[in-house]
């Protein structure tokens, strides 16, 4: 799977799957199914490390999981998810970080959280040559500032902030986006403006 069949199946409005693997033998599995994008979650953080959130994985314990995930599968697209620190700092790092999950452990792609507050490190990693899945609304790695898990878009102002930041990844070039925990009003119209 290729990310231009990925955007194809959007604009066929045919329905798909993706889920979410942290290790061989699920992948394995998913790969008999024919589902066509796997994320390799940082919320393996809680499901495989134990962890009470998503912030204090590593790359090198992203990476771990990654590669075994690749191993399992040779049809979907596989996108590596950021952790926490990974790229907030500085391009330079994120540019590096993201490096590691295509060359350690040949994912597709990768995943970023944030909008317009990372953008700067979004557009880096995709001139590094590196696509990007976006990721707004709930963001699991704003757990602490965010006082929790919460719904994000109820009120206007920060249901535009939303829509800015969709908007915003899609000029930077993201591939795709993740609308978590976003009002179905809210998450329609964002996936009816961008490609």
């Amino acid at each position: 799977m290729k990310i231009s069949d990925i955007q194809k199946l959007k604009n066929s409005n045919t329905p798909f799957t993706t889920i979410t693997a942290y290790d061989y033998p699920t992948a394995k599995i998913i790969n008999e199914l024919d589902i066509p994008l796997i994320l390799v979650g940082d919320s393996a953080s809680m499901v495989v490390y134990g962890y009470s959130d998503t912030t204090p994985i590593t790359m090198d314990e992203m990476i771990l999981i990654a590669k075994a995930v690749r191993r399992g599968v040779d049809n979907a697209l596989v996108v590596g998810d950021m952790p926490f620190m990974s790229y907030q700092p500085s391009s330079e790092l994120a540019i590096e970080n993201a490096g590691r999950f295509i060359k350690e452990a040949s994912m597709d792609a990768v995943k970023l959280e944030g909008g317009v507050d990372h953008i700067e490190q979004i557009q880096a990693v995709i001139r590094a040559g590196i696509p990007v899945m976006g990721h707004i609304g709930l963001k699991p790695q704003s757990v602490l500032v965010d006082s929790g898990y919460k719904i994000h878009g109820k009120t206007l102002n920060s249901a535009l902030k939303i829509f800015h930041d969709a908007l915003a990844l899609e000029n930077a070039g993201v591939f795709s986006l993740v609308l978590e925990g976003v009002p179905e009003e809210l998450a329609q119209l964002i996936t009816k403006s961008i490609k």
